[in-house]
């Protein structure tokens, strides 16, 4: 049975502050953004990505921050890092994994984890 990851859900505490860190900091594309009723729904997709993150007003049940790791693969890790770091992104060294595979590692204004990844060269 074939299954597609389409949509992951964050829990923020400001969706117009969330939008801004994911478009203007991480260059999301924003794909919606709309009222439905009370509520507001916001999704952006990494660019490249067939994967979206949402998030608003009354999306999530789940506490702002809680979100433990998401991971996005990048093609180079220190051009990733290096331009995480001029936006102003606190971000760790490049860490170099027994696997092979460089990773680097923020948070979002919530301190929703995620992780950029270097794949290992192959063979």
């Amino acid at each position: 049975m074939e299954m597609k990851l389409e949509l992951v859900l964050l829990p923020v505490s400001d969706v117009e502050r969330a939008k801004e860190f994911y478009t203007e900091t991480l260059g999301f594309h924003a794909d919606v953004d709309m009222n439905l009723g009370e509520r507001r729904f916001v999704q952006l997709t990494p660019v490249g990505s067939s994967c979206s993150i949402a998030f608003g007003d009354g999306v999530t049940q789940a506490k702002p921050g809680s979100v433990d790791s998401i991971l996005l693969v990048v093609k180079d890790i220190h051009k990733a890092h290096d331009m995480l770091v001029k936006k102003g992104v606190k971000v760790t060294d490049v860490e170099m994994m027994p696997w092979g595979a460089q990773h680097v590692y923020f948070s979002d204004p919530d301190g929703n984890k995620w992780s950029l990844q270097q794949k290992p060269e192959k063979k």
